[in-house]
C-alpha cells in the first residue's frame, strides 16, 4: 500500500534538498517563500523514507516503511544568528502514520526542523533526529509492536463453545537441535526421516524447505490435534532435530465435527495477508476455510498496535498505544446433541453423503453434517441435484390445488410415455399398487407415472409455486453457503413431465429438502436461519413470501400423505423410531449416463418439532441408504 504526497515537488528538487546543494536565488524573492518551499521538499523527502545518505531504518526501525503522511504545519520567518551570521528559519511539521496500512491514520504529532541559508540563498533543512519524532536523538530508536486479540469463538444455539482454542502441536524441524557442525546431510536426513513418520508424500519437498529456511529456523510440517493418534509422537524421539511444540488453535470437538461447514483455522496466508491490507500479518491465525473463514473479520478483532522508544541505555517508554479488540464470538443455531447424532448417522456412509436438520417452528438450522466421502465439500449446504421422489411431496401440493386430494383415484400404470419419452416406475415396483389407487397409496408406493398420468391442468409455474410455499427456492439474506433448490418455470411437456418426479431441471440440496419437510410440519414456508448472532453477521430478514402461501389444510394434506409412506409404504423402515410419529418421503434419482450413472438416494422426514433431510450419492433405489441413515439420525437424537 503507498501513502499520499501532498507536496508537489520534483525529484531532482529532492535530492538538491537533502544534500544542501540547491542554486543561488534572486535577492528580490521573498525569503519567507523559499523556506516554505524548502520545508515542502523536506516533508516529501521524510514521507519517502530518506534524508540524502542518512539511512532512517536506525532510528525509525520497523516503521520506515511505514505510511505516513507529512504536512508542513507552520513556516517561521528567517532569523539572523549573530550580527553576521547566516539566517535560520524554523518549520513546524505534523506527522500522520498509518500504523497497520489499512487507510487510515493512527498516530499524529508535530515536530520541528531548522533551515539554514547558505552563502548562495540556499535553504537546507538541518538532520536532527528529533525532526522525526520527539525522544530520539543520542542513539534512540523506535519500534512498532503488535498486540493480537483474543480470536472470538463460534458458539452453538445454546451458547456453549463449539469452535474454541483447544490444545494441539505443532510438528516440525527446530534446526537449532542438530549439533553444531551438521551437514545438509544430516539436515535432510532428519526432515525426510520426519515426513516420513507423519505420511508426507513430498519428503524431497519438505527436506528443501528445511534447507533453504534460516539457521535457527523452525520448519513445520504438520499440527496434530492434542490426543489424536493421526501422528505417533513417540516417535519422533528418534528423529534428529524433530519436535513437537505446544500450542492452541480455534477447533471443533472433533476433527471431523461438522468440519465442511464450520471451515479450520491456522496461520495466514500470503494471500490472505496481502487481501488484508494490513489488517493481518505473517504467522497470525485466521479462519482459512467455512465459516470460519466467512466471519473471519468479526471472530480475528483488531490487533492492538505500541509505538516504544528505546533509548541507547535499554530503557523503553511507549509513545503510542492502541488497545486490541478480541474478537466477537458468532452464534449458531447448530444443536451439539443433534449435529453430533447426525455425524454419527453417517460416520459408517463411504460415499459423499450430507444431512440437515431442521427445527420447523423457528426455521434455526440443528445439524449440517457431511460424511467423509465428501472430502471437506458442504454437500448437504450446496449440493445442486435432482431430488428425485422426495420432490412428490411438492407435485402433491401442486396437484392438491389443481384438485386432485388424498381420496381421489389416479391411474398408477407400468409406465407413460409423454411426447415420445418413456417414464417408468422404480425397479421392483410392487405390482399390488399398480393399476386405479387412490392419491395417498400413490405417495405412500412412490408411483411416477401415477403423478404423471394427473397432471392435467397443472403448468410448470403451478409447480414453481408449489415450490415456493413449500420454501424451496427462497433467496436468504445470509453470509453463509446456501443452495434452497431451483424449479423451472417454463418448461417443455417431456421436462414437465420429469419435474414432477424430482427430475430434470428441479434440483435441491438437503438444506432445500429439509426446508420442505420444515414447511409441511409447520404448515408455512420456514426460512432456514444458521447464524444467530452477533448482530451484524446474523441471518438477515425472512425471505419474500411466496405468491401463494401454504394453508393450514395443504399442510395437513401432505402431513397425512407423508405418515402413509412411513405407514404403509416406502418408508416402513422409520415405523417403530421410538418418541412421535415420523412422518417422511423417500426419494431416488437418476443422474448422468453411461460410465456415470448412477442413482442418488434421498429421504426426508420429520418427528415432532424436527425436520431432516439425507442424501446419498450412488444410494441407489429404494429407502436402504438415505433412509437407513435418517433412521439412524433418529434414534440417536432419541437416545440423547
Amino acid at each position: 500500500m503507498t501513502w499520499s504526497i501532498r507536496h508537489a515537488a520534483a525529484p531532482t528538487a529532492l535530492l538538491l534538498v537533502a544534500s544542501g546543494a540547491l542554486g543561488a536565488c534572486s535577492a528580490e524573492e521573498d525569503p519567507t517563500e523559499r523556506v516554505a518551499a524548502a520545508a515542502a521538499r523536506l516533508a516529501t523527502t521524510l514521507e519517502s523514507g530518506t534524508w540524502g545518505s542518512t539511512d532512517l531504518a536506525v532510528p525509525l526501525t520497523n516503521l520506515v516503511d511505514l505510511p505516513r503522511v507529512v504536512d508542513v504545519v507552520a513556516v517561521g520567518e528567517p532569523q539572523t544568528t549573530g550580527e553576521d551570521g547566516p539566517r535560520t528559519a524554523d518549520v513546524t511539521l505534523g506527522w500522520a502514520w498509518d500504523l497497520d496500512a489499512d487507510g487510515e491514520s493512527d498516530w499524529t504529532y508535530e515536530t520541528r526542523a531548522r533551515l539554514h541559508e547558505d552563502d548562495e540563498g540556499a535553504w537546507t533543512p538541518e538532520y536532527d533526529e528529533r525532526v522525526l519524532a520527539e525522544g530520539l536523538g543520542g542513539g534512540a530508536t523506535l519500534s512498532l509492536a503488535r498486540t493480537v486479540p483474543e480470536r472470538g469463538d463460534i458458539l452453538d444455539g445454546a451458547g456453549t463453545p463449539i469452535v474454541t482454542d483447544r490444545p494441539v502441536r505443532r510438528v516440525g524441524i527446530d534446526k537449532t537441535r542438530f549439533p553444531e557442525g551438521a551437514s545438509d546431510d544430516d539436515v535432510r536426513a532428519g526432515a525426510v526421516a520426519l515426513a516420513e513418520v507423519v505420511g508426507l508424500e513430498d519428503t524431497a519437498g519438505y527436506a528443501e524447505r528445511v534447507l533453504a529456511a534460516g539457521p535457527r529456523a523452525f520448519v513445520e510440517i504438520i499440527t496434530v490435534r492434542e490426543g489424536s493418534q493421526d501422528v505417533d509422537l513417540a516417535a519422533l524421539e528418534g528423529v534428529p532435530g524433530a519436535v513437537a511444540v505446544p500450542d492452541e488453535l480455534p477447533l471443533a470437538p472433533t476433527s471431523a465435527w461438522a468440519r465442511p461447514l464450520l471451515g479450520r483455522a491456522g496461520e495466514a496466508t500470503a494471500e490472505i495477508v496481502e487481501e488484508s491490507e494490513g489488517a493481518v500479518q505473517a504467522g497470525d491465525v485466521v479462519g482459512l476455510s467455512g465459516l470460519q473463514r466467512t466471519f473471519d473479520a468479526q471472530l480475528r478483532g483488531t490487533s492492538g498496535l505500541a509505538v516504544v522508544r528505546t533509548a541507547a541505555g535499554g530503557a523503553e517508554s511507549e509513545v503510542f498505544a492502541r488497545e486490541p479488540v478480541d474478537g466477537a464470538d458468532v452464534q449458531l443455531s447448530l444443536d451439539t446433541a443433534v449435529q453430533t447424532s447426525a455425524e454419527e448417522a453417517l460416520a459408517g456412509t463411504e460415499a459423499p453423503a450430507g444431512l440437515v436438520a431442521i427445527r420447523p417452528s423457528t426455521g434455526e438450522v440443528l445439524a449440517v453434517a457431511n460424511s467423509a466421502g465428501t472430502e471437506g465439500q458442504n454437500l448437504a449446504a450446496l449440493a445442486t441435484l435432482a431430488p428425485g421422489s422426495s420432490f412428490k411431496v411438492v407435485t402433491a401440493l401442486a396437484l392438491l390445488r389443481a384438485g386432485v386430494g388424498p381420496d381421489d383415484v389416479v391411474s398408477c400404470t407400468p409406465d407413460v410415455t409423454v411426447a415420445g419419452y418413456g417414464i417408468t416406475n422404480y425397479p421392483d415396483y410392487p405390482a399390488t399398487h399398480l393399476g386405479d389407487v387412490a392419491m395417498t397409496d400413490a405417495i405412500a408406493q412412490s408411483c411416477n407415472t401415477a403423478l404423471i398420468n394427473a397432471r392435467d391442468g397443472v403448468s410448470a409455474q403451478d409447480l414453481a409455486d408449489a415450490a415456493a410455499a413449500l420454501g424451496l427456492g427462497q433467496q436468504l439474506e445470509t453470509g453463509w453457503g446456501a443452495f434452497t433448490g431451483s424449479v423451472p418455470t417454463e418448461t417443455t411437456e417431456t421436462e414437465l413431465a420429469a419435474a414432477f418426479i424430482g427430475q430434470g431441471e428441479v434440483l435441491a440440496s438437503p438444506l432445500a429438502m429439509a426446508t420442505v419437510a420444515a414447511s409441511v410440519r409447520a404448515g408455512a414456508a420456514v426460512t432456514p436461519r444458521l447464524v444467530l448472532g452477533p448482530e451484524e453477521v446474523a441471518d438477515g430478514a425472512a425471505a419474500t413470501p411466496p405468491a401463494v402461501p401454504l394453508t393450514a389444510e395443504e399442510a395437513e394434506v401432505l402431513s397425512r400423505y407423508m405418515r402413509a409412506v412411513v405407514e404403509e409404504g416406502t418408508g416402513i423402515l422409520l415405523a417403530d423410531v421410538p418418541g412421535e410419529p415420523v412422518h417422511a418421503k423417500t426419494g431416488s434419482a437418476e443422474v448422468g449416463a453411461g460410465d456415470s450413472y448412477r442413482v442418488d438416494s434421498w429421504m426426508i422426514a420429520t418427528q415432532g418439532d424436527l425436520a431432516v433431510a439425507a442424501l446419498v450419492q450412488g444410494g441407489g433405489h429404494g429407502s436402504i441408504a438415505a433412509g437407513g441413515i435418517v433412521e439412524s439420525f433418529l434414534r440417536q437424537v432419541a437416545a440423547r
